[in-house]
């Protein structure tokens, strides 16, 4: 039996992706650091196919010690596919940014999703039909006053993904390494990086998705044999790319 595994799956992308993923039969890891959320989720899918398994697991990625654990407490299932959505964003000037948000923030978007992909690589690179899926972000490729830091953190995502799945492909591995890059989604990000409640997205921000037309790219990334899946910042269409950054392969 495979799985796929969501992190951050407790609202917005994550948790529409994972009814995405359920639509087309894939059992689920969903985890989050909200319990009743994810059980939430869990009977969502349930409903669409109660014959799915699903597995929940209370994990807050933003510490090291329990991203190991997570991923550990994986090691008696098949993973055929593991995003990497758990992040959160940031607006402040940096000379007014909350330092252990920052901190929180570097540990969550960088070092969660590096630990956890490095580890899925180690273990399923050379498995068919594996793939891994960070999300990352406009700001992963464009520079947003205000969030300099948050979009920092998303050309690390975006860099270090774009630069595995040319790796894999100089080694012939099995498995496709993909970055996903929403512009203005729908979701809790605004509220959390902005420090607020109930942000407003109809009426303040003049184009946005959908949580729903997120998941909807995903899977379109997840079928396509492209290496990222990009929201253009002007006409806010998606589009399949292959790899942006330059990237210098080394002689041997």
């Amino acid at each position: 039996m495979k799985y796929t595994v969501i992190t951050g799956a407790s609202s917005g992308i994550g948790y529409e992706s994972a009814l995405k993923f359920a639509e087309r039969g894939k059992n689920l890891v969903i985890a989050a650091r909200r319990t009743a959320k994810l059980q939430d989720l869990k009977n969502e899918v349930q409903k669409i196919n109660a014959d799915l398994d699903v597995i929940i697991r209370e994990a807050d990625l933003s510490l090291n010690d329990n991203v190991y654990a997570f991923y550990e407490s994986l090691e008696n299932i098949e993973i055929e596919t593991f995003i990497n959505n758990a992040g959160f964003g940031n607006f402040d000037p940096i000379n007014e940014q909350k330092l252990p948000k920052i901190e929180t923030m570097l540990r969550l978007n960088n070092e969660a999703l590096t630990i956890l992909s490095s580890l899925y690589v180690r273990d399923y690179a050379n498995v068919e039909g594996t793939q891994l899926i960070n999300v990352s972000s406009g700001g992963g490729y464009t520079i947003v006053a205000g969030a300099v830091t948050y979009c920092a953190t998303k050309f690390f995502v975006s860099a270090f993904t774009e630069g595995l799945a040319q790796e894999l492909k100089g080694q012939d591995a099995k498995m496709q390494a993909k970055v996903l890059a929403p512009a203005a989604t729908e979701t809790e990000f605004a509220n959390r990086a902005m420090d607020i409640n109930n942000f407003e997205y109809e009426g303040t921000v003049p184009k946005f998705h959908t949580a729903k037309e997120m998941a909807d790219f995903m899977l379109d990334l997840y079928d396509s044999n492209k290496v990222v899946g990009i929201v253009d910042g002007e006409t806010y269409d998606f589009e399949l790319k292959d790899p942006i950054y330059p990237y210098a392969a080394r002689n041997r």
